[in-house]
């Protein structure tokens, strides 16, 4: 058995779920954190009932970071690693008209992801050890009309875990950025998705186990999306513009 413990952010998300049962499936005890502890205290049970292991549930909130420094001190044991995993999609046009939607969508995105990360990577640091591992989204490579209010939410994320990466590298910290494209989850429930462009939440734990074994930086779910956003990127600005995007 592993007998290190992961800390799991937004646990109750899909994603974030497959990625704690993979890390249990090779013997990582498991913080689960997130609002709805009674959904966290089922998953806790199916951990130590499938995978043997130690498992425990938390009220977290991403939004009230007066709050991180407490529920981080509170932990017991100290995670070897992380999994960010709160993301809020919200509605484009509604955020346009209503700023509170939109700083909703700002803070649960990435500044609640800021105020925690920063409290755990003090303590990675000091401890010269752990991995972190930040969800971002394809929405950030380039500010899409579709969705820009969240892209840019999520460009901020993938810019801030970049230069935690930078900063803690020489502590023997690794820092992770995972850029999962369409997936099948909560948060994309009822959407038309191309089967070949989207990820299920089982496919997504496995790659992020890997990519945490192999010290990866930055990965996307399916390879596919590099190629997209690489020319996504790159398109000239007076074509994007005309783009429907």
């Amino acid at each position: 058995m592993n007998g290190q413990w992961i800390l799991l952010l937004g646990a109750n998300s899909d994603m974030a779920r497959a990625a704690g049962r993979r890390f249990a499936a090779a013997g990582y005890n498991v913080h689960l954190a997130s609002r709805n502890v009674q959904e966290l205290e089922k998953e806790s049970a199916h951990l130590k009932v499938a995978y043997r292991v130690q498992a425990g549930a938390v009220s977290f909130n991403i939004v009230d970071w007066d709050s991180h420094p407490a529920f981080y001190a509170g932990l017991h044991p100290k995670p070897q690693g992380v999994v960010l995993a709160c993301g809020l999609l919200g509605d484009q046009e509604q955020a346009q008209k209503e700023f509170p939607r939109a700083k909703e969508i700002i803070d649960t995105n990435f500044t609640g992801a800021v105020s925690i990360l920063e409290v755990i990577a003090a303590d990675f640091a000091r401890r010269r050890s752990g991995f972190i591992v930040g969800i971002s989204s394809v929405a950030g490579d380039r500010g899409r009309q579709s969705n820009y209010i969240y892209g840019s939410a999520k460009a901020g994320l993938t810019a801030y875990l970049s230069g935690l990466r930078h900063r803690l590298h020489a502590s023997g910290v690794h820092v992770l950025t995972v850029k999962p494209g369409f997936a099948a989850t909560k948060m994309t429930a009822g959407m038309d998705l191309p089967d070949k462009l989207t990820a299920q939440p089982q496919e997504a734990g496995e790659r992020i186990f890997k990519a945490v074994q192999k010290r990866k930086n930055t990965i996307y779910i399916r390879p596919i999306w590099r190629l997209i956003m690489f020319i996504i990127i790159h398109l000239p600005e007076f074509i994007f513009k005309r783009t429907r995007l």
